[in-house]
């Protein structure tokens, strides 16, 4: 079992992490990622690479994911067949935590393992705030409930890593883009309760509210951005052609049609990352067959208000707000969809998304288990 820890500038936590797990279970690997933390924390890293932990390095910051997938191509490298714990730096993951997710890792099949904070006590409001945003965004897109969404406490088994250097990603968005594309790429997710610690009101934590989630709520915030567009679309369309024919049914097909190729060409190209994978026949088809439905239901719906006497208008938003949501899950869950995860023999065809890397300008100390050999030092170009 490798423990890999992602580090961006730590404090002492990161030491104090390492010796506990040692104590625990001397036997671990340890792997520390130095996400281009710079001369002033070479110490910090120094202390871990005595302590006998591989220390990996490169010179620039280049984000949580971009560390995780160095951490994962040097373990593909140096420790083949080996299952992999990832764990943060800052102290909020406690060793009992980290060895039952390592635990539950060895006993599952095809799925990744999540430590799941429970968010009682005294949990910082930015903290409980975006995940609860996140795990509802996340059960709308993929209809499965998690109680923990940004945990970074994860367990994956030796055969996931080639999947994992796939999904793209360099900073905190990576760990959700994981999350979204588990399925699609044929793995469960499993949880195991952790408890919920926050040291110092999380102060150790380098997450920037604004754009750290703009990068997390991206994909969702480009279908809502999308789907916006093509509802104005389809409103002035439908208050025209209301004006013209002077007919409900005409003017919710027309204006429709125009708003539904608007919308498949928009999220084809640009909101959904594998919205290319699937021929454009075969796309366009489905797509079709997801605006009939939609249609059907979106005539009824205005069909039963303006029944109702409910204004058009009114009755207009009130429905689109209403289908815009089975209308992402479905997208995203069966339409535009990443291909079948590559078979054995494909695996070199596959894309990572992981950067060149080069030896490190500076070393760190290696003093090392017994036994033990210096790993290659990197730094990003």
């Amino acid at each position: 079992m490798i423990i890999l820890i992602p580090a961006y500038e730590p404090d002492h936590q990161l030491t104090a992490l390492v010796r506990n797990l040692q104590e625990a279970d001397p036997w671990l690997t340890i792997v520390v990622v130095d996400d281009g933390s710079g001369p002033d924390y070479k110490d910090t890293f120094d202390d871990a690479a005595r302590l006998g932990c591989q220390v990996l390095s490169y010179a620039v910051n280049g984000g949580k994911g971009h560390a995780l997938k160095s951490g994962f191509a040097f373990i593909t490298e140096r420790f083949p067949g080996h299952d992999v714990v990832c764990a943060d730096s800052d102290g909020q993951h406690g060793v009992a935590d980290i060895l039952a997710v390592a635990d539950r890792v060895r006993h599952v099949t095809a799925a990744m393992v999540l430590g799941c904070r429970n968010f009682t006590g005294n949990v910082p409001a930015r903290s409980r705030f975006g995940n609860t945003v996140t795990r509802g965004l996340f059960r709308l897109a993929t209809g499965q409930r998690i109680t923990d969404t940004q945990t970074g406490l994860r367990g994956y088994r030796a055969d996931m890593i080639p999947w994992l250097l796939t999904v793209r990603g360099q900073r905190y968005e990576y760990e959700l883009n994981l999350l979204l594309e588990a399925k699609q790429a044929g793995y469960g997710i499993e949880s195991v309760e952790i408890a919920t610690v926050y040291l110092d009101h999380n102060s150790g934590s380098h997450f920037r509210p604004v754009a750290d989630s703009i990068r997390i709520y991206a994909p969702l915030l480009k279908f809502l951005g999308s789907s916006l567009s093509a509802f104005a679309v389809d409103l002035v369309m439908f208050l025209l052609l209301s004006a013209v024919t002077d007919s409900l049914l005409l003017a919710v097909v027309g204006a429709r049609l125009v708003s539904a190729t608007v919308n498949f060409m928009i999220n084809r190209r640009l909101v959904f990352d594998h919205g290319r994978d699937t021929s454009f026949r075969a796309a366009a088809t489905g797509y079709a067959a997801l605006v009939l439905v939609l249609l059907s239901a979106n005539y009824a719906a205005m069909w039963t208000l303006t029944s109702l006497a409910v204004p058009d208008l009114p009755a207009k938003l009130v429905t689109e707000l209403t289908l815009l949501g089975i209308s992402y899950v479905v997208q995203q869950r069966f339409l535009f969809v990443r291909k079948a995860r590559a078979t054995p023999t494909e695996a070199t065809a596959v894309e990572t998304h992981i950067p060149a890397l080069v030896p490190a300008q500076f070393q760190h100390s290696l003093a090392g288990k017994s036994g033990d050999q210096s790993p290659k030092r990197f730094r990003s170009n």
